[in-house]
C-alpha cells in the first residue's frame, strides 16, 4: 500500500470508528433524525459549515475560479451571503416550528396529507440534485489516488461507502463527520493559501498580476481572471448571473438538510448562535478559494488541469512539454497516458500536489472525500426522513405506530435513495460539481423558499397557495433545467441557472393561489404559528 493510499485508508477508518460510536444512540426517530437535541450551538455551527462547505465549494468552486477567475468567484459570494437569509428569516421559527423535517414546517399551519406529500416530494428532488454533485466530485478526486479504477467504478464505490455512514450512523455520526471534516478542510485550505502565497513571496501585487495574465498553452495570449465575462459574457450571460445569484442567496433557506440541522439544538437561540458560527467559519473559507483558484490557475495553469491524469507521469509529462500539448491527437495522448477531458473539479487536488507532492495530494484528497461523504450524510437524511416522516409515519400509519418501525423505513429509504443517486450520477460525472449544486439551490429557491417565507409571515397564505407554489416552483424548475444549456446541446431555454424565472414563478402561483380560495383553517393557525415561531412556546425538545 502507498502512502497516499494509506492516508486515505486512515480517514476512512476514523469516520467508520465514529459511526460506530453513534450506531447505538439511534434507536429512536428522534435520536436517528436530531440526533436527541443535544448537540450545542458550537458544535452546530461547525457542523452546518461542514455539511456546507461541500465539493462543490472545495472542489467545485476552486475550478470555477481557476478557469473563469472573478466569475467563479461570484459563486462563492452567493453561498456566504446566503447565510444571511437564514439568520434572518428561518433559523429560529425552524427551530420553534418543526420537528424533524421541512414537512413538520410548514405542516403545522397549513395541515394536510397533499402539503406533506409535496414538500417530502421537493426535499427528494433538491436531495438527489445535490448528492449527484457530490458523488461526482468523490469519483474524481478518488481516481487521482487509485487511476486504474475508471470513473464509474469509483462512483459506484463511493455511493455505497457514504451509504454504510447514514443508515448506521444516523444525524449524531453525520454531525460529528461534519465537525471533523470542517476542521480539516479550513486546516487543508488555509495550508494551501498560505503556500500560494509563499510563491509569491507574500506579495498580493505579484500574486493578482500573475492571476492577470495566466498564459495559453501553446500561444502567446494571455487570460485575465480578475476581469469579470469569462463565463457570464453578453447579454444572457449577465442574466445567467442574476439567475445564479437569486438562485444562491434564496436557496439556502429552503435546503432540507440545512434546516434538518436546526432541529439538533436544544433551543432557538442556539439555533441562531450556530449560524454566527457557521458564517464566520465559511467566510474565513470562502476567502481561501481565491488563492486556491487563482493559485491553481497561475501554478499549474487551466490547460494542464483540464487533463484526466492517467498516473503521475501525466503531470510530469505536460510540465516538459507544455507547448506541445495543445497539438497531441487522441492516439498519442492514450499512448502517453493522457485523456483529453476537462475536468475543473481537480484544481485543488492537482494544485496540492504542485505545492506539497503526492502526500500532500493525498491528504487533501482524503479530506475531499471527508467533506462529501459528510454532505451526501446529511442529505441522505433528509431525504429519508422526508419519506419515512412525512409519507409513511403521517400519511401512511397516520401517526399510529412504534419508533423502530419509523427508523427502519428511514434507513431503507436511505438505501433506495443512495441507490438512485448513484444512477444519476454515472450518468452526469463529466460535470462541475459547483455548478450542478448551483441548479439544487435554484430548485430549493422555488419549491421551497415561497412556501416557507409566506407560512410564516403571511396570515392569508393557505394550503391551496402552498400546494400550487411547491408545484409549480419544483416543476418550473426542473423543467427549465432540463431545456437548459446545463443539458441540450441545442436548448429551449436560454438560461443555464431557472432561478430568475422559476422563483417569481413560484412566488406568484403561491400568492394566487391563496388569494382565489378561502381556507379559514390555515388563517386561524397564524396566531399561534407566530407566537411559536417568536417565543418558542410549545417547542420541541
Amino acid at each position: 500500500m502507498t502512502p497516499s493510499l494509506g492516508m486515505f485508508c486512515l480517514f476512512m477508518i476514523a469516520t467508520l470508528l465514529i459511526t460506530v460510536w453513534a450506531s447505538a444512540r439511534n434507536t429512536t426517530s428522534k435520536g436517528f433524525y436530531t440526533a436527541n437535541r443535544e448537540i450545542g450551538a458550537a458544535h452546530n455551527g461547525w457542523a452546518i459549515a461542514g455539511d456546507y462547505m461541500s465539493a462543490a465549494s472545495f472542489l467545485g468552486i476552486t475550478g470555477l475560479i481557476a478557469f473563469y477567475g472573478f466569475d467563479g468567484f461570484m459563486y462563492s459570494v452567493g453561498w456566504l451571503v446566503a447565510y444571511l437569509t437564514v439568520l434572518f428569516l428561518v433559523a429560529e421559527p425552524s427551530r420553534n416550528v418543526g420537528k424533524y423535517t421541512m414537512g413538520d414546517l410548514i405542516s403545522f399551519r397549513l395541515r394536510g396529507h397533499p402539503v406533506r406529500a409535496a414538500a417530502a416530494a421537493s426535499t427528494l428532488v433538491i436531495a438527489l440534485i445535490y448528492m449527484v454533485a457530490q458523488i461526482v466530485g468523490a469519483g474524481s478526486v478518488i481516481n487521482l489516488l487509485i487511476p486504474q479504477l475508471d470513473s464509474a467504478t469509483t462512483i459506484v464505490a463511493v455511493g455505497i461507502i457514504m451509504l454504510v455512514y447514514v443508515v448506521f450512523g444516523g444525524m449524531l455520526a453525520t454531525t460529528w463527520v461534519q465537525i471533523v471534516k470542517a476542521a480539516l478542510l479550513m486546516a487543508a485550505s488555509l495550508a494551501m493559501s498560505f503556500l500560494v502565497l509563499l510563491h509569491f513571496g507574500f506579495s498580493l501585487p505579484a500574486f493578482f498580476h500573475a492571476a492577470a495574465h495566466v498564459h495559453v498553452v501553446g500561444t502567446s495570449a494571455t487570460h485575465n481572471l480578475l476581469q469579470p465575462g469569462l463565463r457570464f459574457s453578453g447579454a444572457i450571460g449577465k442574466l445567467d448571473l442574476i439567475s445564479l445569484g437569486l438562485a444562491l442567496v434564496l436557496g439556502t433557506a429552503g435546503l432540507p438538510h440545512v434546516l434538518m440541522r436546526f432541529y439538533t439544538v436544544p433551543s432557538a437561540k442556539a439555533a441562531r448562535a450556530s449560524v454566527a458560527w457557521a458564517m464566520a467559519v465559511i467566510g474565513v473559507f470562502y476567502l481561501t478559494t481565491t488563492f486556491m483558484g487563482l493559485g491553481a490557475a497561475t501554478l499549474i495553469g487551466p490547460q494542464r488541469i483540464g487533463i484526466h491524469l492517467r498516473d503521475a507521469q501525466a503531470l510530469e509529462y505536460i510540465a516538459h512539454h507544455t507547448a506541445q500539448a495543445h497539438e497531441l491527437n487522441a492516439e498519442f495522448a492514450r499512448d502517453h497516458y493522457l485523456v483529453p477531458q476537462t475536468n475543473t473539479n481537480l484544481a485543488a487536488p492537482l494544485l496540492a500536489r504542485e505545492l506539497g507532492g503526492d502526500l500532500f495530494m493525498s491528504f487533501v484528497v482524503a479530506i475531499a472525500f471527508a467533506t462529501i461523504l459528510a454532505v451526501v450524510a446529511g442529505l441522505t437524511i433528509s431525504a429519508s426522513s422526508a419519506i419515512a416522516h412525512d409519507v409513511w409515519w403521517n400519511i401512511v400509519r397516520a401517526g399510529r405506530g412504534d419508533e423502530r418501525e419509523q427508523v427502519v423505513v428511514a434507513r431503507t429509504v436511505a438505501l433506495v435513495v443512495g441507490a438512485l443517486a448513484i444512477l444519476l450520477s454515472l450518468g452526469l460525472r463529466s460535470l462541475n460539481v459547483a455548478f450542478l449544486v448551483g441548479l439544487a439551490f435554484a430548485v430549493a429557491a422555488s419549491a421551497n423558499v415561497p412556501v416557507i417565507v409566506l407560512s410564516l409571515f403571511w396570515r392569508r397564505f393557505n394550503r391551496a397557495g402552498a400546494l400550487a407554489g411547491m408545484t409549480v416552483g419544483l416543476a418550473s424548475s426542473v423543467v427549465f433545467i432540463a431545456i437548459s444549456p446545463a443539458v441540450m446541446a441545442h436548448p429551449i431555454f436560454p438560461l443555464e441557472n431557472p432561478g430568475l424565472v422559476s422563483i417569481p414563478l413560484a412566488f406568484l402561483a403561491a400568492v394566487l393561489g391563496s388569494l382565489l380560495t378561502h381556507d379559514p383553517a390555515s388563517q386561524a393557525a397564524f396566531n399561534e404559528l407566530n407566537v411559536r415561531a417568536n417565543t418558542g412556546i410549545g417547542a420541541e425538545i
